[in-house]
């Protein structure tokens, strides 16, 4: 069953994951789709990035529809630049809102952000990338990474495991991920670089053959299918997550742009869906 459901009543597009409801009643988390913003082409409509070309007031006025939406405060939207790598950064309550209005304020040089401060509202922004979300109840610490190929390749996802340890101490069992919306394999063909970056990651973690075979589909000649849901999600048991405890959407971003917004699909020139996840003050 697909973990992230669209929600039906709503609008702007939301897509929540039910599996997690019932889990913590303060946990919010979800993914956007592009529908039912304000942003005018080529970013129709419910673009959430600032940093694409999109009038901000109108980028603005969808990110609070979104916080109208959940129940949350706009103040409470904090995001940070995102910038390809595998830095992970903590915030603190004086960093809350940072990069709501602005991008030039978001945090700086981080791809993944983690808390355990209620009423954060931790955001991220992808167009084909993959979302990660982490849920420690035990400690009430949450996080998000934004994986392009470069972050997974880079072990995002296990670099958040363990710097949630350290900060919070997060047991990696205790752990409950999801993987959302992203480009499939159906749709992400790349080639030599991509190619070796991904081997290397995977010779480096141990992968048994049939492991990487289901995370990279070789083709004819330097060029190959990679499925960056499972190349993460193979990341996240290395780094002590159970497999029971992880969710992987079947979306894909390029095959299904009347729902969300693609990069690759749309030529370069789109909006940005976002990730969401934060633990409420009551």
């Amino acid at each position: 069953m697909e973990p992230f459901q669209a929600s039906s009543s709503s609008l702007p597009s939301l897509f929540l994951i039910p599996a997690w409801k019932q889990v913590d009643s303060r946990l919010t988390a979800g993914f956007t789709g592009r529908q039912g913003g304000v942003s005018r082409e080529p970013w129709n409509s419910n673009n959430m990035g600032l940093h694409v070309g999109d009038q901000a007031d109108d980028v603005i006025r969808n990110r609070k529809l979104l916080a109208h939406s959940i129940g949350w405060s706009f103040e409470a939207w904090t995001c940070a630049e995102q910038v390809h790598g595998c830095e992970v950064r903590k915030v603190t309550r004086e960093e809350r809102g940072k990069g709501r209005t602005l991008h030039a304020d978001a945090i700086q040089g981080a791809d993944a952000i983690m808390t355990n401060e209620r009423g954060v509202l931790l955001a991220s922004y992808y167009a084909d990338c993959v979302p990660l979300y982490f849920y420690d109840g035990e400690n009430g610490a949450v996080a998000l990474a934004h994986a392009g190929w470069r972050g997974t390749v880079a072990s995002i996802a296990s670099e958040t495991v363990q710097a949630m340890r350290e900060a919070y101490g997060t047991k990696p069992q205790s752990i409950r991920a999801a993987i959302g919306p992203s480009i499939g394999s159906c749709c992400y063909e790349v080639d030599g670089p991509v190619i070796s970056a991904a081997d290397a990651v995977m010779r480096e973690l141990g992968f048994r053959h049939e492991t990487a075979e289901s995370c990279l589909d070789r083709l004819i000649g330097e060029k190959a299918n990679i499925n960056l849901k499972e190349l993460n999600r193979q990341i996240m048991i290395k780094a002590g997550i159970l497999p029971s405890h992880i969710e992987i959407s079947k979306w894909c971003t390029s095959c299904r742009r009347d729902l969300f917004f693609s990069h690759r699909a749309d030529g370069g020139r789109t909006g940005r869906m976002v990730s969401w996840i934060g633990l409420s003050e009551r």
